[in-house]
């Protein structure tokens, strides 16, 4: 962290105004995969800028002037806190209340957990963002407002006051991530704990979101930086580990042992790994680059609305296919693999997390279904896949076969999502309908984000061909690379949209009416 500090990293992505670089998001999350690939629990902690650039955006100039610059300045740690035993994906079911008290000054009660660097000791100020309903809120998510919620007071002088009524009051016992503090946070339960309001009431949820894109977008890297890691491990060590003849002469008793990575099996895992960790790094850096796009062109809503499309892929496809996956990682190692002398185990258990906060799998997919693609009545969507289209039919001969199959999958996805909207339509007369929509949701953001990433992949592939052409050395390889991995995703990822299509079509709902004692 010191290092991290020191070196002026969490300054990367703030605006110059504010002592920041103003680099694009783009390069921020670049640099940010190289920290969170190499030690995500580290990455976490160092959240404050992030904290400091909402209340910077929703905040009073007083605020800002208080409790935002300090974050910047004095390297405060941040948190946004919003989870509650009872209120967990259904964040508008939290009871966390404030009582105002003067201005903008409210007294918080309430418990909250599974808060991400809730506590430590290495910041002398953490400045926590909650979520909490005022006294007369309506039910839901309407209801919730921000506040800010030191864990030190700050004096008129800006020197650290008394400790807050705030107080860590258990920290979990995890699967992963153990160098990170997920904590219960208690708060006025035995002193007062005083929050500020942040902007207007009852625009909580508004307000946090900005924080939860980024936190969503964050996971994605993290996704990709964590397979990334293990496959290279893994490729170490599948480089070195000699053992057994190579299968064309099993039969020869004389032959020499052979480096794994010569048996067809190891190389099939390897390029399975390579190949999705490439693809789920073009994956959130495209999405990074419309965050930029978004910047360029203010004037048209096309870029907000394609990051909004992307994002559900980029946080709930990216974890699952690297929890996924780094188990083959562990399968090159074979037996010493599940032993703590190399890092997979760890990579596996810290990337579990990555499926579950911050919204679901199961979240991700029914956002992206209703939200961003029924609500839009596919708009973005369509704009979005004519470009895939236009590369289906200009593309180099080098990848005809899997132009063609980029092709076939987007009428499948077609079919996919016309079979999810007439389900929905149909629950309009009859509710139980909408079961049908429901269990194909997270097929849906399956494909989606398969065929997406292929495209990426096969223009990746397309640069690459071309500059094989005159590449040396190590570049050869590099690009070679490039090219297979576009050529494997398509052939192993395609295939399975369209039996996606046809289980969607075929769903007849029986599994919602089976009784809940035949589980």
């Amino acid at each position: 962290l010191d290092a991290m500090y020191d070196g002026g990293w969490h300054l990367l992505g703030l605006d110059e105004d504010l002592g920041g670089f103003g680099a694009p998001d783009s390069l921020r999350w670049a640099v940010s995969e190289m920290f969170i690939g190499a030690d995500p629990a580290t990455f976490l902690f160092a959240s404050g800028s992030l904290m400091a650039r909402v209340i910077v955006a929703e905040g009073t100039p007083e605020q800002m002037e208080k409790w935002a610059i300090p974050m910047i300045e004095r390297r405060w740690g941040g948190t946004m806190v919003l989870t509650e035993a009872d209120a967990g994906s259904d964040v508008g079911a939290g009871t966390s209340k404030a009582v105002h008290l003067e201005g903008d000054a409210y007294h918080l009660e309430g418990v909250k957990r599974f808060i991400t660097s809730g506590e430590n000791d290495y910041y002398e100020n953490i400045i926590h963002l909650v979520l909490a309903r005022r006294e007369g809120g309506e039910d839901g998510t309407k209801g919730l407002s921000m506040f800010i919620v030191p864990k030190f007071h700050v004096n008129e002088d800006g020197t650290l006051g008394d400790r807050n009524g705030i107080h860590a009051s258990n920290i979990e016992h995890k699967m992963g991530i153990k160098g990170s503090t997920t904590c219960e946070l208690t708060m006025g339960m035995d002193e007062p704990c005083v929050g500020y309001l942040v902007g207007n009431s009852h625009q909580g949820i508004r307000q946090m979101f900005k924080v939860i894109e980024d936190a969503r977008m964050m996971i994605g890297v993290k996704s990709a930086g964590t397979l990334s890691t293990g496959y290279l491990n893994a490729l170490d060590y599948a480089k070195e580990r000699v053992q057994s003849a190579d299968l064309a002469k099993a039969m020869d008793k004389s032959a020499p042992r052979v480096q794994i990575i010569r048996h067809p099996d190891v190389r099939r895992m390897l390029m399975l790994q390579k190949s999705y960790a490439e693809g789920l790094r073009a994956l959130w850096m495209y999405t990074a680059a419309t965050l930029d796009y978004k910047v360029l062109h203010s004037d048209d809503d096309h870029w907000d609305k394609v990051n909004d499309l992307l994002l559900p892929m980029v946080k709930g496809y990216s974890s699952e296919k690297a929890y996924e996956l780094l188990a083959q990682s562990l399968q090159v190692f074979g037996g010493s693999g599940f032993t703590q002398d190399y890092p997979i185990e760890q990579y596996i258990r810290d990337a579990k997390i990555d499926t579950l906060y911050e919204g679901t799998t199961a979240i991700q997919a029914l956002d992206l279904f209703f939200r961003k693609i029924a609500r839009d009545q596919g708009q973005t969507l369509m704009r979005f896949t004519e470009r895939m289209m236009e590369y289906v039919k200009g593309g180099s001969d080098d990848f005809a076969t899997e132009r063609h199959a980029l092709g076939q999958a987007l009428e499948q996805l077609q079919n996919h999502i016309g079979v999810l909207v007439g389900h929905a339509m149909q629950s309009m007369q009859k509710p139980t309908e909408i079961y049908k929509t429901g269990l194909h949701t997270n097929a849906l953001l399956e494909s989606l984000s398969e065929i997406t990433i292929a495209w990426l992949l096969l223009e990746h592939g397309e640069v690459a061909h071309t500059a094989l052409t005159d590449a040396t050395g190590d570049d050869v390889g590099f690009y070679e690379g490039k090219v297979a991995s576009a050529k494997f995703f398509v052939n192993d990822a395609l295939p399975k949209v369209a039996v996606r299509t046809a289980a969607a079509q075929a769903e007849d709902g029986w599994l919602m009416e089976m009784p809940d004692d035949a589980f």
